[in-house]
């Protein structure tokens, strides 16, 4: 069955999700999840992207982003993710897939829809019952956005956050709204108003993708990201005990 292309536009908002192999845990200690966000910030320096909210939950990562150009995301995601494979095989002297495919992404209207999905993704862990308060959660933009903590990570979005952003984001989300924002998860459909999303079903549809059969092309000097292993051992070097 052909590979499908997604259309991921400049300038344009996500939800960007990528959960581990078969649903499998990825993150068993803090220092897990301390690399990771770490990743994330040398992702930062490698392929800039808008991070406009983040939760690193123990088998599942949630994103709201913004990119400036269309290939943005998928250079971001693609770097992060292969070299947090590395960190992981490193770490538990494992090999084989650990993230399940491709990410997903779905584009979200700019306007009260991001602020939507961004409560969504920061009461993330509130909701699976990990921590008493939204905010309690470290590998979270809600608790760096809090604390102010990992400011390098963060930008603002595109409407400012009310005032009272910390107990709005700890109460909990109607039924309809979880049922809507789900649905575009799973079928990575637009998450916005009837007209936008009307517009944007058409142009969002994934189609057959033009990407030859084979390996992908090896990245500038020969190599392809899957073998870039200093960053991931470096990172690996930051929890007691694990292997050099």
């Amino acid at each position: 069955m052909p590979r499908t292309s997604r259309s991921l536009i400049a300038g344009g908002h996500y939800h960007v999700v990528s959960r581990g192999n078969n649903r499998a845990r990825l993150f068993d200690e803090p220092c897990d999840y301390d690399a990771f966000v770490e990743l994330m910030a040398q992702a930062q320096l490698r392929h800039g992207l808008s991070v406009l909210a983040a939760c690193v939950m123990p088998n599942h990562v949630h994103l709201v982003v913004n990119q400036v150009r269309p290939t943005d995301i998928s250079r971001w995601m693609h770097w992060l993710l292969t070299t947090h494979s590395h960190r992981y095989h490193l770490r538990r002297e494992t090999s084989g897939r650990v993230w399940q495919g491709r990410f997903k992404a779905f584009p979200i209207e700019q306007d009260d829809h991001v602020l939507t999905v961004m409560r969504y993704v920061e009461r993330n862990a509130l909701r699976a019952g990990l921590v008493h308060r939204a905010e309690d959660w470290a590998w979270g933009s809600l608790a760096w956005r809090h604390h102010g903590t990992q400011p390098e990570l963060l930008s603002a979005p595109p409407l400012a956050l009310p005032a009272n952003w910390l107990a709005w984001v700890n109460s909990p989300q109607t039924s309809d709204e979880l049922a809507a924002l789900r649905a575009c998860v799973k079928h990575q459909r637009p998450y916005g108003s009837e007209s936008w999303t009307t517009s944007e079903r058409e142009r969002w549809r994934p189609r057959p993708s033009a990407r030859p059969r084979g390996r992908p092309r090896k990245a500038p000097g020969g190599q392809s990201p899957a073998a870039w292993p200093d960053t991931a051992k470096q990172v690996v070097l930051q929890c007691p005990g694990e292997m050099e």
